[in-house]
C-alpha cells in the first residue's frame, strides 16, 4: 500500500493533449491509472478514444473526450463533460500544445513569419493551458483542493531554436501563467506548478532531435514516463507544499555553458 503522501488513490485527473501513443499526455494518463487514479483524458481528434481503450485494458476507470481546447467553446464544453462524467478534476494536466493531429511542425524566421502563424502557434500552446484552466479552476476553489500541472519547456524560459518564436514565447507565457496564478490561489487550497521537459523520446520526435538528444550530458532524451513521473508527483499530497515552482526534466542540457 502507498504512503498516503504518495498516494493518489480515488482522485481523478484530466489531462490534455492525450491522443499521442508515445506522448507525454498518454504516459501521464497511463501512470496516473496505474497509481490508482481515474482519468480523462483529450485531444484534437479521434484517436483519443484508442488511448481512452488501452487505458480501460489497465483496469481503469477512463473517459475520452474530443476538442480543440484552443477554442473558448470547445473548452468550456470538454471541461464540462469531464465532470459530467467523473464529477470532479481533482488534478488538471495541461499537456496541449505544440503538435497537433495534422498539423506538422514548422521553422519560420521573426523575419519572415506570417501574423497569423504566430497567432496560432500562441493559441495552441498557450490559449490552451489558460482556457481549461480557467473553466477547471473555479470547480477546485468552490471544493477547496485541487492541483495543476502545466507542461511548459526549457524552450522559452531557458533556451531557444532558431525558427520557434511562437512556441518559445508561449512556453515562457506558460511559466508567467502558473507564478501568477500559484499567487493568486496559495491560500485556498490549490497548487499550481510546472514541468519544463527537454529533449524527449516522443513518437513523433524528428531525427535532428534525436541528434541532438545524444549530444547532451547524459547522452539521451527523456523518456515521456520519465516527464510523467514528475507530474504525478507534483499532484501528490506530499509536495502540497511546491507551488509556483518550475521543474526541469532536462538531464541537465540547459547548464553545458561549451558546445561545439
Amino acid at each position: 500500500m502507498a504512503h498516503p503522501l504518495f498516494s493518489l488513490d480515488g482522485t481523478t485527473a484530466f489531462v490534455t493533449g492525450a491522443g499521442s501513443p508515445g506522448g507525454i499526455g498518454f504516459a501521464t494518463a497511463r501512470l496516473l491509472v496505474e497509481l490508482g487514479c481515474s482519468v480523462a483524458i483529450g485531444a484534437t481528434g479521434t484517436r483519443v478514444e484508442a488511448r481512452a481503450e488501452e487505458l480501460r485494458g489497465l483496469g481503469g476507470t477512463v473517459s475520452a473526450h474530443v476538442g480543440d481546447l484552443s477554442d473558448a467553446g470547445q473548452a468550456r464544453r470538454v471541461v464540462d463533460e469531464v465532470l459530467a462524467a467523473h464529477g470532479r478534476i481533482d488534478l488538471l494536466v495541461n499537456n496541449a500544445g505544440m503538435a497537433q493531429e495534422g498539423r506538422p511542425e514548422t521553422f519560420t524566421p521573426v523575419a519572415e513569419l506570417d501574423v497569423a502563424v504566430w497567432r496560432e502557434g500562441l493559441r495552441r500552446s498557450l490559449d490552451t493551458c489558460f482556457l481549461v484552466t480557467r473553466f477547471t479552476l473555479p470547480t477546485m476553489l468552490a471544493r477547496g483542493s485541487g492541483s495543476i500541472v502545466n507542461v511548459a519547456s526549457v524552450t522559452g524560459p531557458l533556451v531557444a531554436t532558431p525558427g520557434e518564436s511562437a512556441y518559445a514565447a508561449a512556453k515562457a507565457a506558460v511559466v508567467g501563467l502558473t507564478r501568477t496564478l500559484a499567487l493568486e490561489v496559495a491560500d485556498r487550497g490549490v497548487t499550481v506548478n510546472a514541468v519544463a521537459p527537454g529533449w524527449v523520446a516522443t513518437d513523433t520526435q524528428p531525427p535532428e532531435e534525436r541528434r541532438a538528444s545524444a549530444a547532451t550530458p547524459m547522452g539521451r532524451a527523456a523518456a515521456p514516463e520519465e516527464v510523467a513521473a514528475v507530474v504525478a508527483f507534483l499532484a501528490m499530497p506530499g509536495a502540497r507544499y511546491v507551488h509556483g515552482a518550475t521543474i526541469v526534466v532536462d538531464g541537465a542540457n540547459h547548464l553545458v555553458e561549451r558546445l561545439g
